[in-house]
């Protein structure tokens, strides 16, 4: 099986119905949803999406979201060494670059995003935008 390591731009897609983007970040979640792929998320982009749901719209909304996400989605841990080897990476942003060494320890065969930067980034794993994952791998 398929594991996608899915940036936080992706998971706000879908949450937060993102024009144009909303579409294909919906899809990667139903093939995460229904185990079609092994998603995976960051445990510090749960605290991201949960304070930019929880400013534009309510606690519980918030809350349902990241419930939701878990039902979905495993959580990869960060940790200090995680962290120590994203500041020594050739990958310059340090959150891509956490988020590398992330899906690096997870072995996940992709890294998900729309971070354009994070895409031309150099990386031993593929990086594909939610569209050309989708056009891949998504059922016909």
């Amino acid at each position: 099986m398929i594991k996608a390591l899915v940036d936080t731009n992706v998971v706000l897609d879908a949450l937060a119905g993102r024009e144009p983007y909303r579409l294909d970040a919906e899809k990667i979640f139903t093939m995460a949803a229904s185990r079609e792929i092994s998603g995976f998320i960051t445990a510090n982009s749960f605290t991201d999406i949960y304070y930019i749901l929880r400013r534009f719209s309510s606690e519980e909304a918030a809350r349902q979201a990241i419930r939701s996400l878990l039902l979905c989605f495993s959580i990869v841990d960060v940790s200090g060494n995680d962290c120590e080897k994203a500041l020594d990476s050739v990958i310059t942003d340090f959150e891509d670059a956490l988020a590398h060494v992330c899906a690096e320890r997870v072995a996940a065969d992709y890294i998900i995003t729309r971070d354009m930067d994070f895409l031309m980034s150099p990386s031993a794993i593929p990086i594909a935008t939610p569209a050309g994952f989708v056009t891949i791998f998504a059922p016909r």
